[in-house]
């Protein structure tokens, strides 16, 4: 996955001859893309107003990315899940090439690849918004502004996340329950109507055996209570853990039955067809409602994951003029250009930009050097100003097929 670095120099006659020779050697070595980066002409305001600025700018840049990263994050984990299950489902029966064909075709895949092109598309050609955010405010309020919509965004981002989350959960917990086992498994589709002995006096319990404990059962549930019907127990269902038995007894009796059977491992399932027909019609009208949500909250991370993305490249921008006129001085004198990279070429491409950009401050070469400009001590100091703009959050990881 390719990084962006956002870089800025002054429009000195060395600077400028150095970045021609950067541009000769990116393009023969294939270090880099570059790109013009164009930032408007801002209002500059006072010094101490500047300071101020880089500092809630740094602050901002960070809150930012990691809204974006949330934003992507649960754009993976709504759009996954069936992706991820057609993974367990076809590993288990050992046909990796059809999982890898689900999961090249998957509905998160082919948005991110589709965002991925779109967001890297627009980096490269931007262009400031100055309906949304007009150059004719001050740094400060642009701040303001830019902040006010990321803070609403993550505040509801939060909000939106823990609603579904939720309603994932409960219903969850209530499918796990109604298809676990023997002691919570629904059992309208099991036991009829005819299993059921309901009188005045006599009624039927369902109880659940384990395997090991049928013949037991078998010899002793007549005698839990002496108002038992004999050889009325049936087995009605059964798993590989156990099964479950109808036994038929008079109503007076059911409590002592309860005692006895505890005794002796055996377990009184309560049991209502009514109970169990409301809690699977709550199942479906929750599913209904976590479907209609999951289609909300995707189309709301969809829109809001790339609006804060565009904010993000508006905060990079604000940084770039802000730390220029801090560094550079006034009046206005500087250019700012991006510069595409991967990973294996970003060591020999910074070293490379130190090399030329020397002249810019030679202290920056020092192992470690003293910090004293605002905004700049929070990140890695060269004689260049240089910002990154990560899209590790646009990855999707290949899961091993062994």
């Amino acid at each position: 996955m390719a990084d962006f670095w956002l870089i800025s120099v002054p429009l000195d006659k060395t600077s400028l001859t150095s970045v021609e020779k950067l541009k000769r050697k990116i393009t023969k070595t294939h270090l880099a893309s570059c790109w013009k980066f164009s930032i408007p002409d801002l209002k500059v305001g006072i010094l101490d107003s500047l300071v101020r600025v880089s500092d809630e700018l740094a602050a901002l840049d960070t809150l930012t990315e990691s809204v974006i990263k949330k934003a992507c994050q649960c754009l993976k984990e709504v759009m996954g899940p069936p992706g991820d299950k057609a993974q367990e489902y076809s590993l288990a029966n050992g046909d990796h090439r059809k999982y890898q064909s689900s999961a090249a075709t998957s509905p998160l895949k082919t948005y991110i690849t589709s965002q991925r092109v779109d967001l890297m598309n627009y980096v490269t050609k931007f262009q400031w918004d100055k309906a949304k955010y007009p150059t004719a405010l001050p740094l400060s309020t642009l701040t303001d502004l830019i902040s006010k919509e990321i803070s609403q965004m993550e505040t509801e981002l939060r909000s939106r996340a823990t609603a579904y989350n939720s309603l994932k959960a409960t219903l969850h917990s209530l499918e796990h329950n109604l298809n676990g086992n023997l002691q919570t498994c629904c059992l309208n589709d099991i036991v009829r109507k005819e299993d059921l002995v309901v009188s005045e006096y006599l009624t039927t319990l369902l109880v659940v055996v384990s395997r090991e404990k049928y013949l037991q059962w078998e010899k002793s549930y007549e005698v839990l209570s002496e108002f038992v019907v004999p050889r009325s127990s049936r087995k009605i269902f059964e798993d590989r853990d156990g099964g479950i038995f109808s036994v038929t007894l008079f109503k007076r009796a059911v409590c002592e039955f309860k005692a006895k059977a505890q005794e002796s491992k055996f377990i009184v399932r309560e049991y209502s067809f009514d109970v169990e027909e409301r809690k699977q019609q709550e199942i479906m009208k929750l599913s209904v409602h976590k479907k209609e949500q999951h289609g909300i909250f995707v189309r709301w991370l969809k829109v809001n994951f790339t609006q804060v993305f565009i904010a993000w490249l508006h905060v990079k921008a604000l940084r770039v003029f802000v730390e220029s006129v801090l560094r550079y001085g006034l009046p206005v004198n500087y250019q700012a250009f991006l510069l595409e990279t991967d990973r294996k070429h970003s060591k020999k491409l910074k070293e490379e930009l130190s090399s030329l950009f020397v002249h810019l401050d030679p202290t920056a070469s020092a192992k470690e050097v003293s910090c004293d400009i605002p905004g700049l001590c929070q990140q890695e100091y060269s004689s260049y100003i240089c910002f990154h703009i990560s899209t590790s959050m646009l990855e999707i990881s290949e899961p091993s097929a062994t």
